[in-house]
């Protein structure tokens, strides 16, 4: 057991613990400190004690420990707050022949720690018990209110140097607490486990429930047991646990064997009895960290040059195409909210709760999410946050590799020479200024009417799959750029390196609306020149169905035809009256040498390459002509000399 739990430890990252001694002057810290290092009390000790080091075999969990003694004087308060803020556990003591000291706890140190934003689970440890008043009340009844109000405290100990009563013990806590700490576990006030412990230990549940009957049988808790403690079960060792499940929760149990209730309720029991490195070894074994997500290094990442993407694999969508009509329980080819909460449930938390997925793909008058919506959705994660949407495959019961699970794209650049692209996710950036119907766009995008007056996301996403003349399915990803964060998105270089397609848009009505438009435009063309992102750009004329702007037009179709893009399309969202929009955006995402627009600049920068070009293929021409005069005179010069 004791290499399980090192093993354990090891899992939480942590190579050592530091431990902080604080408290009021002579409440017995330096003490402490040197009876834990040498087993044996010193009338005469240091104010405050050098750095202490215990080895890794003190204790089980085979993790050294440094502890670093503190003095509480006016002089010595920046080192104080320093140390404190660089711990991994507090040890704050009070004296218990000082009621005083006692009472300083929730008066000063605890709200001080709280001030100074310390994170570290603090150990309460009453020194000198052999100076406490026997008439004194206990322990628990002096620590529960102070325990209810600061709920930083792991747990709390009395102790004595002077007869070496339970000195080793306030150490073996706080270690405790660094390798197997209790928040995020358990929740002290509502005495339940913490709803990202339930659903890590789901998850764990579900992959050790092999024959998929909803319950472990004695089989599979063996194997559960194996691999979490390298130990098997006793057939009698098995009865006996099920056996305190049935005897406290009768739907703990049933005929194939343990259910999650009772799977759930176990680990409870193991942390309400102080047992808590039982449910972080589990934990662990199933590579969770100290915040009860996957270990950073079972994510992998992958080096990409700024214009690539990922995409998910055939391989990928089919196990989503799975997974969607598992939790489709009602078979309405749909996933209301309850049955996606319900198939994120072995995740941390559903990752389309935050604001860039919440309202991004279309969904029915139930709020449920169609199956296009739904892949639509982990194909915007993944081009968003690969690492991420990797994570949560993971989460969902996938089983493959990062390498299995995506694809690599293809440079953009790349793209453009070829002429032609194996991309199945575009993005397009969505420009225009303010009322010109970008987010008009976007709602029709998703099946809405901006009358339904449903929010957008915050960062103005749309992702829906668009079905091709010829029957084939993209994905499209709109982003809206608003108009005043145009500047700043274009001062970074690599801004336009992941879009595929611009759209620009403007009210067809007001001749202003254009003329902001054009000059997007023309700000979005001269950064991709600068840079060399040039991206396929379509200049979209909203709000047909009102009365034209005969000069917008004509202003548009000329700027269209001189920058070489294709002339305004008009469009009408309110009569739905679309234009087949959304296919000529990924038309010209497909198309990634055309559409680009040109900048007089550019052309004249275009118009000199060209000539440069010309210049070094004429002298490379008569080079080639001159070397093949040189060698045919060679050659006439070595038969005269032979005839002669």
């Amino acid at each position: 057991m004791a290499a399980v739990a090192a093993a354990a430890a090891n899992l939480a990252g942590k190579q050592g613990v530091r431990v902080v001694v604080i408290g009021d002057p002579g409440t017995g810290k330096s003490s402490l400190v040197v009876s834990v290092a040498t087993e044996q009390f010193r009338e005469n000790v240091p104010r405050v004690m050098p750095l202490t080091r215990l080895p890794a075999d003190y204790f089980p969990d085979r993790v050294p420990i440094t502890i670093v003694d503190t003095s509480s004087s006016p002089e010595h308060k920046q080192k104080l707050i320093a140390e404190c803020q660089a711990a991994d556990a507090v040890v704050l003591t009070y004296a218990c022949d000082r009621p005083t000291t006692l009472e300083r706890l929730s008066t000063f140190w605890l709200p001080e720690l709280r001030r100074l934003q310390v994170k570290a689970p603090v150990i309460v440890v009453g020194c000198k018990l052999d100076l406490r008043d026997e008439q004194q009340v206990s322990l628990e009844q002096v620590m529960a209110p102070i325990m209810q109000a600061f709920r930083e405290i792991e747990t709390c100990i009395e102790c004595s140097a002077l007869r070496q009563i339970q000195v080793p013990e306030v150490f073996y806590y706080a270690q405790k607490a660094v390798l197997h700490p209790t928040a995020p576990l358990f929740d002290q006030e509502l005495q339940s486990l913490k709803p990202r412990c339930v659903r890590a230990l789901k998850r764990i549940f579900i992959l050790c429930d092999h024959d998929r009957d909803g319950a472990l049988s004695d089989v599979e808790l063996n194997d559960f047991q194996v691999k979490c403690f390298n130990a098997p079960l006793q057939p009698t060792e098995i009865s006996g646990v099920k056996r305190v499940v049935q005897e406290k929760m009768p739907e703990g149990v049933n005929d194939h064997g343990l259910t999650l209730t009772g799977f759930l309720f176990l680990h409870a029991l193991f942390i309400e009895k102080g047992r808590l490195e039982t449910t972080w070894t589990v934990l662990r074994k199933f590579g969770y960290d100290n915040e009860i997500k996957l270990r950073d290094d079972l994510i992998p990442t992958t080096k990409r040059a700024p214009d690539q993407t990922l995409e998910l694999t055939s391989e990928v969508i089919n196990f989503l195409r799975g997974i969607f009509n598992m939790f489709d329980t009602d078979n309405d080819e749909a996933l209301l909210p309850a049955e996606l909460e319900d198939l994120f449930s072995t995740a941390p938390e559903n990752p389309w709760s935050s604001n860039a997925y919440k309202d991004c793909a279309e969904k029915n008058v139930l709020g449920g999410l169609s199956l296009e919506g739904f892949l639509s959705k982990w194909a915007l994660m993944t081009l968003l946050d690969p690492a991420n949407s990797f994570a949560n495959l993971v989460y969902v019961g996938y089983s493959g590799d990062f390498g299995s699970a995506f694809t690599t794209t293809r440079k953009r650049r790349v793209d453009r020479k070829k002429q032609q692209t194996q991309r199945n996710v575009f993005q397009c950036y969505v420009f225009g200024p303010k009322g010109a119907g970008k987010t008009a766009l976007l709602q029709s995008f998703l099946g809405r009417q901006p009358s339904d007056a449903l929010p957008m996301n915050g960062q103005q996403i749309a992702a829906n799959s668009v079905e091709l003349p010829d029957g084939t399915r993209k994905t499209l990803v709109f982003r809206e750029i608003p108009e005043d964060d145009v500047r700043s998105v274009l001062t970074d270089r690599e801004s336009l390196a992941p879009c595929d397609v611009a759209v620009f848009v403007y009210d067809s009505c007001d001749e202003f609306s254009w003329q902001r438009a054009r000059d997007l435009l023309v700000q979005v063309a001269i950064h991709g020149e600068n840079t060399g992102y040039e991206v396929p750009c379509l200049i979209i004329a909203a709000k047909d169905d009102l009365d034209q702007s005969p000069l917008a037009l004509q202003e548009s179709t000329r700027v269209s035809q001189d920058m070489g893009i294709e002339t305004p399309i008009p469009i009408s969202v309110r009569l739905k009256d679309l234009n087949n929009i959304f296919c000529r955006i990924v038309h010209a995402a497909q198309q990634p040498h055309l559409s680009i627009p040109e900048t007089e600049a550019g052309k004249t920068r275009r118009q000199y390459r060209q000539l440069l070009n010309r210049s070094l293929m004429v002298v490379s021409v008569g080079a080639a002509v001159a070397v093949v005069g040189i060698a045919a005179y060679r050659v006439y010069a070595a038969r005269k000399n032979s005839s002669s």
